[in-house]
């Protein structure tokens, strides 16, 4: 039996966390599948689309994954025809990652995918904000400093 001191599973912010990160993570998945994209895929995907061609270090730093988790993840990306990697030119100690043809093409639904994920959580413009805004502050606070 538990202690009466022992916080219960209910009390407990990181299980919260971890059932909403679970939940939006599986509504991704019908709408990917469609893609053959898997969601950290599709993050990478994002990153791209905005940034153009990225190193794997720039990724990795920006999706805060480390390089044994995104390497695995880009080979099967370029194996599947939506990336390229390739040495850096100015140093070849980096590997550049660049969308192909196949993987800009799938830009064009990148805002029906964010626009049906915001209907489907059905929060107002000023909730969404909030909620990102308490999001992005508890990660800055439980990440720790260099």
């Amino acid at each position: 039996m538990a202690s009466a001191t022992t916080p219960s599973l209910e009390e407990q912010l990181c299980f919260d966390l971890y059932a909403a990160s679970r939940a939006v993570t599986n509504a991704y998945r019908p709408v990917l599948r469609e893609l053959g994209l898997t969601y950290p895929q599709y993050l990478v995907m994002l990153v791209l689309w905005e940034h153009g061609t990225c190193t794997v270090r720039d990724l990795a730093d920006v999706l805060r994954l480390d390089h044994g988790t995104l390497t695995p993840l880009l080979r099967r990306m370029e194996a599947n025809g939506v990336v390229t990697r390739r040495r850096a030119d100015l140093d070849e100690r980096f590997v550049e990652v660049a969308l192909t043809e196949s993987g800009e093409a799938m830009r064009r639904h990148a805002s029906r995918i964010h626009c049906d994920m915001k209907d489907l959580l059905g929060l107002t413009p000023d909730e969404f904000g909030a909620l990102q805004a308490t999001l992005r502050l508890l990660t800055e606070r439980a990440t720790p400093a260099p």
